[in-house]
Formats: structure tokens, sequence, C-alpha cells
């Protein structure tokens, strides 16, 4: 047996005796202003039809009710049954840019930690959808396979930086393709795929992918992060410290730019859109919007053991106690030889009575 809130009984622990010797005080006190009330002998005569037995059944019993009520409210269980629990949501794998250039600071802090922020956010308010995360520079990876286990995503997504990829460059074609092995296709739920990059990518074809994608049913949002600008691109120690910028090989500062044009076309040949990442991360609230009008599936049922409640035993415990506490008799019944007697004396005087009435008369 166990207690869902095993803290009523501490509660009990300390209540049931505190009632009990509040009780005994009462009783005393009871017997001491009796005791004052006079002679000894004549209060025993008074006192005689007192059912003194049957109140400290009473008693007993009330003491008994709160204890089962108390064992009530501490939602005993035992036994358990297996339940298949039904999810709905959809499938999200978010592939996040972490090469040198997203720690430009054109969107304060950087724009990884912008990213990283609006990843945290978006795991916040998912309903039920399952998300998983593709890391990506040069090479990219599963690092987090689908789940509904937010806090473990985002505990690997603590992680994220351009250390866990040593190849530098960005690859977002082979971001898209690795993020599609990803998804589960046995299920017929909409799988969605999120790219947040700044969008420079001369290595592949990420409109290729793309198209791969949204025929295999992937919708695709890309969310950019940067300035048409540009911004210099840091370069950090082993601690993660800027060091200086990176320079090209005449020795002029790299600016990298946002490139919404690649980001845009990437998300209409994903059927999905482009948002350009800002400051406050309203883009995230569209976003939402978005995929929340996305047709939602049946994930893959789960089985969940529970524990069987059994509160209502003792509850009922309770109420038996304080309905057979109610029906004892506070007064003794008096023996049946003694009512003969009663009955005998009250007709002679009822005679005596009715004589006396009709001499008078």
């Amino acid at each position: 047996m166990q207690f869902a809130q095993p803290q009523f009984l501490l509660l009990g622990l300390i209540l049931l005796p505190v009632v009990a010797l509040f009780l005994l005080w009462a009783k005393r006190q009871q017997k001491k202003a009796l005791n004052r009330l006079g002679d000894k002998s004549l209060i025993d005569r008074l006192s005689a039809n007192i059912n003194w037995s049957g109140r400290r059944w009473r008693t007993l019993l009330q003491l008994s009710a709160l204890a089962f009520l108390i064992i009530a409210l501490a939602r005993p269980q035992w036994g358990s049954e297996v339940r298949e629990i039904d999810q709905e949501g959809l499938q999200v794998m978010v592939a996040l840019d972490v090469s040198q250039s997203m720690l430009a600071e054109d969107i304060k802090p950087t724009r990884l930690d912008r990213a990283k922020l609006e990843i945290a956010d978006l795991t916040e308010r998912l309903d039920g959808d399952e998300i998983g995360l593709v890391p990506f520079s040069g090479a990219s990876f599963v690092q987090v396979p689908l789940t509904s286990d937010y806090l473990t995503a985002l505990n690997y997504l603590d992680s994220a930086n351009p250390s866990v990829i040593s190849r530098p460059g960005t690859v977002i074609g082979e971001a898209i393709r690795t993020a599609m092995t990803g998804f589960d296709d046995e299920l017929n739920n909409q799988k969605v795929l999120i790219v947040m990059t700044d969008g420079e990518d001369h290595e592949t074809d990420p409109l290729l992918a793309a198209q791969e994608a949204a025929d295999a049913n992937v919708i695709i949002y890309t969310i950019g992060f940067g300035t048409p600008e540009g911004q210099p691109v840091p370069e950090t120690n082993q601690y993660g410290e800027i060091t200086g910028y990176k320079r090209d090989q005449n020795g002029e500062v790299v600016l990298s730019r946002l490139d919404e044009t690649t980001l845009q076309a990437i998300a209409q040949t994903g059927n999905g859109k482009y948002y350009r990442a800002t400051a406050d991360g309203r883009e995230l609230d569209s976003l939402l919007a978005e995929i929340d009008d996305l047709q939602r599936a049946q994930l893959q049922s789960r089985f969940e053991t529970t524990y069987i409640e059994r509160f209502q035993i003792f509850l009922a415990l309770a109420l038996a106690a304080l309905i057979v506490a109610e029906l004892i008799s506070d007064r003794k019944l008096a023996p049946k030889s003694l009512q003969l007697t009663a009955n005998n004396q009250q007709s002679a005087a009822n005679s005596q009575r009715l004589t006396a009435s009709n001499q008078s008369g």
C-alpha cells in the first residue's frame, strides 16, 4: 500500500493525540464540576442511569472516525491497472545552426543565444507535440530524437554551440536531410521542420533538399537570425571567450550577413513561411499560430500504470463510525422489573387522584 498524499498522515500523528488529550481533560473537568454540586451519594444516585460505558465507546468511535478521515485524505492506494493513453500532436524537428557566424552580435546577446531562447520558449508552449533537435554547421546530426520529454530536450539544448561540430561551414541542405531521418514515417500526423540559421550556405543545395522534404509531406519553416548589413564573425578560444574576429586572405574582417532570399525560397519550396528573428521573439507567436492550425494526428499510444485509489473505503468507515457513535444512548435502559414497578406506582397514583376527584364531586 502507498499514499498519494502522505503529509496528511503526519497531520494525523499530531492531531489525534491532541484531540484525545483534550477529550480526557474535558472529562476530568466534568467530574470536578459534578463533585462541586453537593453530596457524593446524592450525585451518584442522580447519575446512576448515565451510560458511562456508552460514552467511552462513543468517544472511541469519534476518534476512530477522525483517524479514518485522515487516512482517506492521505489517499491510500493499492493494486494497479494499465491504461492506454492516446497522445495527439505534431512531429517537430528543429535544425539549429551552431556555426561560428551564429556568434555574431547583431541580435543580442548573440544570434545563437537568441535562437536557443526561442527553442526553449517553443518547447514550453508545445502541447502534446514531440520535438527533436538537429544541430548543424559544416556537418549535422540528430542530437535529440523526437520526444515529448521537454526537460531532456532543453538539457541538450544548453550544450548546442560551435564546439559540438568540429567541421566549419554551414550546410543547410544536409541539415534538412538529417532532420528528415528523425521523423517517424509510421505515424500519419503532420511533420514540421523549423530551420534556424543566418542563411549562409555555399556548400549544399538547400532548395533541392527542401523539395525532397516537401515531397515527403514535411512542412518547412525558416527563421533568419542576423541583419542584411552583416556583423563580424567572432573567433573564440576553448572557454568560449572572444579572441578576435574572422578575417579573409587579405586581412579584412569577414562580415556574416543574413541571407533572407535563400531562407524565403527554402520556406516557399517547403510549403511553409519565413520569419525574421527579432529581439523580443514575436515571430514565434506567428509561427505557433501557423503550426497550431496544422492537421494533428494521433501519436503512438503509450501505456500508463496507475495505482487504484482506495480512500473511499476509509471514508465509508469514518461515516459508519460516526453513525454508530450517534446511536449509542446517553442513558442506561432501566431493568424491566423496575419499569413494571414504576408503571404500577403510576397507575396507583392515577387511581387515587380519580377517587379524590369523585369524592369532592
